[in-house]
């Protein structure tokens, strides 16, 4: 009698596994695709005033695999253009990389929260560590938002983002 008990909940423990990595499989093969940014903004928690990241018209591509690996890349809508990659002075070339991020890496996503893995990207300090927004879809539309952080203007902020799936 005991032995089928055990049995019994081996099973159920076993059927909980593998529904529980369906659920998930389902929800990464879901959001695999191409994404295009559709807007950026970011909120004073203090002040209650948007801001833009990225200015008014950021581009920006998200991409994410079958296989769990995401590609990202944004820019500022209104960057500077230099004459030509020769003649471009340092200051350009500047604002050129603050004006961007790039970054690849490993993803896993759970259907209300995606974590990027990162191991490149534009900016060093962002190699190794791990990004985290929550996602609400709406549609096509993915709304990513992020936890209250302090920007580097040490101003506590929440970021918004929304990616609509290209097609």
């Amino acid at each position: 009698m005991i032995q089928k008990k055990i049995l019994w909940v081996a099973l159920a423990v076993t059927l909980s596994i593998v529904f529980a990595v369906m659920v998930v499989s389902t929800e990464e093969e879901d959001l695999v695709g191409t994404y295009k940014l559709i807007s950026d903004t970011r909120k004073n928690l203090d002040t209650g005033e948007v801001s833009y990241t990225f200015g008014e018209h950021p581009v920006g591509y998200i991409m994410y695999g079958k296989e769990g690996r995401m590609l990202v890349i944004v820019l500022n809508g209104d960057r500077p253009k230099p004459a030509s990659f020769e003649k471009a002075t340092p200051e350009q070339q500047a604002a050129l990389f603050s004006s961007m991020l790039a970054y690849g890496g490993t993803y896993e996503f759970d259907g209300t929260k995606i974590e990027h893995h990162i191991d490149i990207s534009w900016n060093e300090m962002r190699t190794g560590t791990t990004t985290i927004r929550y996602v609400r879809r709406e549609g096509d539309k993915l709304i990513y938002t992020t936890a209250p952080v302090p920007f580097s203007d040490d101003v506590k902020s929440v970021t918004t983002l929304i990616w609509e799936k290209v097609k």
